[in-house]
């Protein structure tokens, strides 16, 4: 408990290092987990090739990760409902809860959110990728059932899917297209099927994660860089999805979206990006309902409880997993979409 662990710190922009530090000691109402996996995000791969995301920038030393899970190995004084040796997905969320975007009901919209992992503010907020990682019991969802500790580490972007959802609305009966299958873009399939879609098409510009899209419950997928009319069938009589969520912040995705929504469709924005093109005509001409949608609330605890009971199967979505003294390689191969859906670095609590 006091022998140093190892922290993926990064300095600079291409410059990740793999450091130790103290352990710190759970006060009231914290618990230590040993960490065993941590999912690599779009954003973290955006501060190590980029050195930030937009106008967010990494101005110190930041421990990244913000998807992680592992083993309570010690518990604070005052902590109810945890144990040593319980597994737990941890959430990086933690907004203020006394803004007033907080005080409306819309945690995930708060003016002072210190999120783990993210350069934002100064200090930025240290993240998830260490051996251990002492924070408060009530970050700590403890996950049911008998799953690995990688899938408990697919709470976060499966929360975010499930945030999306809840932004489309009731997706039973309905026919659904997902541009990008990326990480959240198969997880967005998944929970499409998992809430009764009656038809989902999953698009993206790779073989390797459509192949992963149809395993999580596409129906169809389409490969828009090999075979561009595929989605003809879709575009006809002014477009057949009821729903969309558009996965990839690209703006010939975002065009395809509107083309094959119906009149009265819904598009939800779920990829980010800088200033991008969007075919307002096609929004307006069709009266398409655009519903942008950001991080999650509640829905980690809902993520946690799906993947304990299975009720959503994120496994086919793991496709890699290095030990972190090999990050350099993890944040290569999660880079390479061509191979990679979710990538993993494991830590000394792994299963």
């Amino acid at each position: 408990m006091t022998d140093p662990i190892r922290i993926c710190r990064l300095h600079a922009k291409g410059d990740l290092r793999i450091e130790t530090e103290a352990p710190v000691p759970p006060a009231r109402h914290e618990v230590a987990v040993a960490i065993g996996a941590g999912g690599i995000c779009g954003s973290d791969l955006h501060y190590w090739h980029d050195g930030g995301i937009g106008t967010i920038r990494v101005r110190e030393p930041i421990i990244l990760g913000h998807e992680a899970a592992g083993h309570i190995i010690a518990v604070g004084e005052g902590v109810e409902g945890l144990a040593v040796g319980d597994l737990v997905a941890v959430n990086p969320s933690h907004p203020c809860g006394d803004c007033l975007f907080c005080r409306e009901g819309l945690p995930n919209q708060c003016a002072n959110m210190r999120f783990l992992g993210s350069a934002m503010y100064l200090p930025h907020a240290q993240g998830l990728f260490r051996d251990r990682v002492t924070v408060g019991a009530a970050q700590c969802h403890k996950v049911p059932g008998d799953v690995s500790v990688a899938e408990a580490a697919c709470a976060e972007p499966l929360a975010v899917c499930l945030h999306a959802a809840r932004v489309a609305g009731d997706l039973a009966g309905k026919r659904v297209l997902v541009t990008g299958a990326g990480p959240i873009g198969a997880l967005c399939t998944a929970v499409a099927a998992a809430q009764g879609a009656a038809e989902i098409v999953t698009t993206d510009l790779h073989d390797a994660p459509l192949d992963v899209a149809r395993r999580l419950g596409a129906h169809h997928t389409v490969n828009v860089a090999t075979t561009p009319d595929a989605l003809d069938p879709w575009r006809a009589d002014r477009g057949r999805f009821d729903v969309a969520f558009e996965c990839s912040a690209a703006a010939p995705a975002i065009s395809q979206a509107a083309q094959c929504l119906r009149p009265r469709g819904t598009l939800v924005q779920v990829g980010s990006a800088g200033p991008t093109e969007v075919p307002l005509n096609v929004l307006v001409g069709k009266e398409i309902v655009l519903r942008g949608t950001f991080r999650f609330d509640r829905e980690f605890a809902e993520a946690v409880a799906a993947i304990g009971r299975r009720d959503i199967d994120v496994r086919p979505a793991i496709t890699g997993a290095w030990p972190v003294e090999e990050a350099a390689a993890a944040f290569e191969a999660a880079t390479d979409r061509s191979r990679s859906v979710k990538v993993h670095l494991t830590f000394a609590g792994a299963d």
